[in-house]
């Protein structure tokens, strides 16, 4: 949910987020991953304020359980049904009108004990990504759809991939296989493999992998035909490309996708422990988003020879990978490949803009002073992404983005391990503008606040449900003005 996601980053980004023992690396790291975030969520149970007279709340659950934590939430396209997937696989069913859930599916049905991503296929077919932990410090992903039997309409549970072994980090920055989205069309699953770094710096595992950075399985994001049955991924990034399977590449942890009305595919992405702000991605076919040469927009120093931790303003001591000496004079980072490198979408603000002047230390706004800013502020942890394509909602928010904020942030200042000047755990109002053919620019507007660790999101009609991972953990519909 640095999740995230690692579900803090849930360190803060979506790496197996759920190490981390604070708030922040929570919210980078899960971001779940959560981003994936057992320890360091909110316990704030208040309720959500919008920020507009003509937007309402309703409370519709509360989702909390001592067993597992709720992670994704999904509906059904063929009738709009909610649904929500737990960490530990199980999956609820949600009456609307009852606000009352009852259990449908569990690792029993799809033997699956530990799930980050839930999608809904145009048939119904629900695919679920999760992550089993392998001897050796090793993982491995594993994809299973349950496709509904026509004639009994029963749900088959089958394999559609599995990963070959790979090696963790043994950090908070180990975001795993977890954001999943399916084509319009159904024919394709997009799946997001998160980075085993921080920043592209050497992580072993304790020596037992000498000199490992990335590897083949990392950092990227597959597509995979979706009725493909018991598909190997191999760990060796040029079988991958030859199989067809790597859609992207360099993408540090996009816990979340989704395509917008036109077609185009996008894809949040959580940055590093350094201040360098979060992005969203317009994804497409043989791009790479400049991890880890380019994050938020702008270079990691650590690629060059004559860079000293000691002078960069941008590292702050709240966060693990700063106080653990993660960044260091790096003669052996790996050169950047020599490509076309694919940068994030701008915001033109108001909001979710902030930064820090890396020449002076100061946290500025960048759309009042006019500067490029791609695309968040530092630490947010940007997840589920959604947008309204059937044209419900009034014409200031008809085919928008919206997008949450998983880390708690300092409104005025820089107090907390998340993001400054920011208050975050929102959601955001994404106006998306294209700029030619090449990128696009956005315009993002805090509507609703005060949510606590916000994971995902899904859209009937003109009603937004936000899932909450940290307090009550509580579903929240969110009625949008309409035509």
């Amino acid at each position: 949910m640095n999740s995230t996601k690692s579900f803090n980053q849930v360190k803060r980004r979506f790496t197996d987020k759920f190490v981390l023992k604070t708030c922040f690396l929570v919210a980078k790291t899960l971001l779940l991953t959560i981003v994936m975030l057992n320890n360091g969520t909110s316990v704030v149970n208040a309720a959500p304020q919008a920020l507009r007279s003509d937007i309402k709340i309703r409370k519709i659950m509360s989702t909390l359980s001592t067993i597992s934590p709720s992670v994704r939430i999904a509906k059904d396209p063929r009738n709009n049904t909610l649904y929500y997937l737990k960490r530990n696989g199980e999956i609820y069913q949600v009456d609307l009108a009852l606000s009352t859930s009852k259990l449908v599916y569990n690792s029993s049905n799809h033997k699956l004990g530990e799930t980050q991503g839930m999608a809904i296929g145009p048939d119904g077919t629900i695919y679920l990504v999760g992550n089993a932990d392998l001897v050796n410090d090793q993982t491995k992903a594993i994809i299973v759809k349950g496709v509904i039997n026509s004639g009994t309409g029963e749900r088959i549970w089958s394999v559609l991939a599995t990963s070959a072994g790979y090696p963790k980090s043994k950090t908070a920055y180990d975001h795993r296989f977890n954001g999943v989205v399916v084509s319009p069309d159904g024919k394709f699953i997009y799946v997001n493999s998160g980075s085993r770094t921080d920043h592209g710096e050497v992580q072993s595992a304790g020596g037992l992998y000498p000199n490992t950075r990335e590897v083949g399985l990392t950092a990227c994001i597959l597509r995979l035909p979706s009725n493909g049955q018991n598909l190997f991924l191999e760990n060796n990034r040029a079988t991958l490309k030859t199989a067809g399977y790597i859609f992207a590449e360099g993408t540090r942890n996009t816990f979340d996708m989704a395509f917008a009305s036109n077609g185009d595919l996008f894809g949040t992405e959580n940055g590093p422990d350094r201040d360098m702000s979060e992005e969203l991605n317009w994804l497409r076919l043989g791009h790479n988003y400049g991890f880890p040469w380019r994050i938020g927009g702008t270079d990691n120093p650590q690629q060059f020879p004559n860079y000293n931790p000691l002078k960069d303003l941008l590292l702050n001591p709240k966060f693990g990978a700063v106080t653990k000496g993660y960044y260091y004079n790096d003669p052996s980072f790996p050169a950047r490949p020599n490509i076309t490198l694919t940068e994030p979408i701008r915001n033109l603000g108001p909001d979710a803009d902030s930064f820090r002047d890396p020449q002076d230390g100061k946290v500025k706004d960048a759309s009042v002073l006019g500067v490029t800013f791609s695309t968040f502020t530092a630490h947010r942890s940007p997840l589920g992404l959604i947008f309204e394509t059937q044209g419900a909602m009034s014409p200031e928010f008809n085919r928008n983005g919206f997008v949450l904020g998983w880390t708690p942030g300092d409104p005025t200042g820089e107090t907390l391990a998340g993001p400054f000047k920011d208050p975050s755990q929102d959601l955001l109002d994404l106006k998306l503008i294209k700029v030619g053919t090449t990128n696009y620019q956005l315009q993002a507007k805090r509507i609703v606040q005060g949510f606590s660790n916000p994971i995902d999101t899904e859209i009937i009609g003109n009603k937004i449900y936000v899932l909450e991972y940290g307090g009550i953990q509580g579903i929240w519909e969110i009625s949008m003005p309409t035509k």
